[in-house]
């Protein structure tokens, strides 16, 4: 795939602002979310003249939706003319979703050593809960089958996985990647940078 790409994560959510394991929850943005893809909409527009031939696509969590619309409005576009992908969604967190991990050691000592231990492989407990490794998988074939120029908004969890699948970058290092709510990542085919 050489056809240059934009990801851009959702802003920010009141969960993100007090740490709490989001995961699959469906979140709303903050305010602070809402000016962030606001922002990110109008510095796409700077950046890429032709954005509005590109595919749009988000994640179908509301934090993602609004943020992508947003997005779309801040480059001068219209509020819909997007699609989901459900291989976008966030690491589910399984049981520790809604927690922040203080509580979640509150309740099960041990358990933020376990994870740091093994950030990359570790499974949280819960029916659905997913390590990295698990959301990689989920999302190759997504990033696989790209083939005309794209933006994306997704989550942090796919964004360390981009890192990490053309990024070069090591699973340990990308599963701790800062992913930045407020700037925009380019994939040109051959290399990720922050715009």
């Amino acid at each position: 795939m050489a056809t240059i790409s934009y990801f851009i994560r959702h802003g920010q959510t009141d969960w993100n602002a007090t740490f709490r394991l989001q995961g699959q929850a469906d979140t709303d943005l903050n305010a602070l979310g809402r000016a962030q893809a606001d922002r990110n909409g109008a510095r796409l527009a700077e950046i890429e003249p032709d954005v509005a031939s590109f595919h749009f696509v988000a994640s179908p969590l509301k934090r993602t939706c609004e943020t992508m619309e947003r997005v779309r409005l801040g480059a001068g576009l219209a509020r819909r003319g997007y699609v989901t992908d459900p291989r976008l969604m966030e690491l589910n967190f399984g049981d520790w979703q809604g927690y922040t991990m203080a509580e979640v050691e509150a309740h099960m000592p041990g358990a933020a050593a376990s994870r740091n231990a093994d950030k990359w492989h570790f499974l949280p407990p819960g029916e659905a809960a997913e390590s990295y490794e698990g959301l990689t998988a989920r999302f190759r074939p997504f990033f696989e089958e790209i083939d005309r120029p794209t933006v994306c908004v997704a989550h942090g969890g796919i964004i360390r996985a981009l890192f990490h699948l053309v990024g070069g970058m090591a699973a340990d290092k990308a599963a701790v990647l800062d992913v930045p709510q407020d700037r925009i990542l380019r994939w040109d085919g051959e290399r990720l940078e922050w715009l």
